[in-house]
């Protein structure tokens, strides 16, 4: 999704910013999780348009959500769950599947051995599933179907975070690459072998649809995604025409949301921000300005507070956008959405520009920071030495993994010691490091 440029002045200096605390706390009280009531009677749906008028815990999916037709179905025919949706099935396949647990000791930012309390790949995605299911909520949409695909959406992440994508992308460079995104969609539709009839989770058309257009529309033929989809084209099409549902660009900016607000968290944690610095900086400053005048500023419950009510701020603001550009398209179907000139679920343009600039100040302060990128630089080099060894010595690879790559000609065989080293966690990816080399790196 494209950001627009960022703007001068601050939130802060805009008069309406002042009503902050009123907005977090009216969208609190409408999102508090209690138990739900039941969903509202089909007389009462004119009245809800877009989720307005919603009850605190009340669910009632619209024309325009998902689920409001058949599922397209499975590549593989099942006979449908007689307890649970499509969506429900497929969120627990892939609770229940072994690279959702492995993402436990996957790195977000910091090393698992760092600190207990950083998060993981694992934690991110769960944090990523409670922020997509409040927003499909409050919008109409269809919750299973959100959720399923913010738990999902990384699966096909590599150890040690975006640098150990960084250098199996380069390891691949002469055999197609490495994308985490295309990796998820084969995962799920390939490389997770465990039900009798079928190879991957065999999920749904509209949870695949999803996971290939966590970025947006798959427009480039020769992209990774596009290739993992070309596979699928026998079935059905998949990855042509536009957006996707409603529930996918929820998911997606979840993601955006959970990451750029418990990456401050993790940051302070780690020494690498101030609660001070953070006061001057976009979007979050405004927020920890207001706490330090009215609490202690070394209170330790103000990292926190902060994150929490700076998600609530782009929690509101993407669900009321959402809802003005709902009004203004009318869908009557998912259908409707998906062939929009533009996506429904988007950030106000000041969100978009406060994020931008926040984001901007991050990877200047965290994710380039000199402690992170000499983890990072010794992380890379861990997976290229593991991929370059198991692709010269398949020997050194565990017995299920060396008959897979029996007999393949290189270029295949690439692919096959790609997907052993993505599903490492780090701390396996480790512990080979040290069983096949001299000198494994110390990343502290």
């Amino acid at each position: 999704m494209g950001r627009g440029e960022v703007k001068p002045a601050r939130p802060h200096e805009n008069p309406a910013f002042f009503v902050q605390e009123l907005a977090i706390n009216t969208f609190m009280n409408a999102t508090t999780d209690i138990s739900p009531e039941p969903a509202t009677h089909k007389d009462d749906q004119e009245d809800l348009r877009y989720g307005e008028g919603l009850r605190p815990g009340a669910r009632a999916p619209a024309s325009y959500a998902a689920s409001a037709v058949p599922s397209r179905g499975r590549q593989h025919p099942e006979p449908e769950c007689t307890t649970r949706s499509p969506f429900q099935r497929d969120r627990d396949r892939v609770l229940h599947s072994t690279p959702f647990r492995r993402l436990t000791h996957k790195t977000q930012v910091f090393i698992y051995h760092e600190g207990d309390h950083y998060r993981t790949r694992l934690t991110h995605s769960l944090e990523v599933a409670q922020i997509a299911r409040t927003i499909a909520r409050q919008l109409r949409l269809d919750e299973d179907l959100a959720e399923v695909l913010a738990l999902a959406h990384d699966l096909g992440h590599s150890p040690f975070g975006h640098a150990g994508e960084r250098a199996l992308d380069r390891a691949m460079r002469d055999y197609g690459g490495f994308d985490h995104n295309a990796q998820s969609l084969r995962i799920v539709t390939r490389l997770e072998r465990k039900y009798l009839g079928f190879d991957g989770l065999n999920l749904t058309w509209e949870t695949l649809e999803g996971l290939a257009k966590h970025n947006g529309p798959v427009t480039d033929e020769a992209s990774a995604v596009a290739k993992v989809l070309a596979q699928l084209a026998p079935w059905r099409d998949i990855g042509s025409g536009g957006w996707a549902s409603a529930e996918a660009q929820v998911a997606a900016f979840s993601d955006d949301i959970a990451y750029v607000n418990h990456d401050i968290d993790d940051a302070l944690r780690a020494g690498l921000l101030s609660l001070a610095g953070l006061a001057e900086m976009p979007l979050v400053g405004p927020v920890v300005a207001d706490l330090v005048r009215e609490r202690d500023p070394k209170d330790p419950r103000l990292i926190y507070e902060a994150t929490r009510r700076t998600i609530t701020l782009m929690i509101a603001d993407i669900v009321a956008e959402a809802r003005r550009n709902l009004a203004a398209l009318a869908p009557a179907t998912a259908d409707d959405i998906r062939n929009a000139t533009r996506p429904v679920v988007v950030f106000s343009q000041p969100m978009i520009d406060s994020i931008k600039a926040l984001k901007q100040v991050m990877f200047e302060r965290v994710y380039r920071h000199e402690r992170v990128m000499a983890v990072m630089r010794a992380a890379e080099g861990v997976v290229i030495d593991l991929f370059a060894h198991c692709l010269r010595e398949p020997a050194a690879m565990p017995p299920n993994w060396q008959a897979a790559v029996s007999g393949l000609p290189e270029r295949r065989r690439a692919r096959v010691v790609a997907d052993y080293v993505a599903g490492m966690t780090d701390r396996y990816a480790l512990a080979e490091h040290r069983r096949l080399f001299d000198l494994t790196p110390d990343l502290r």
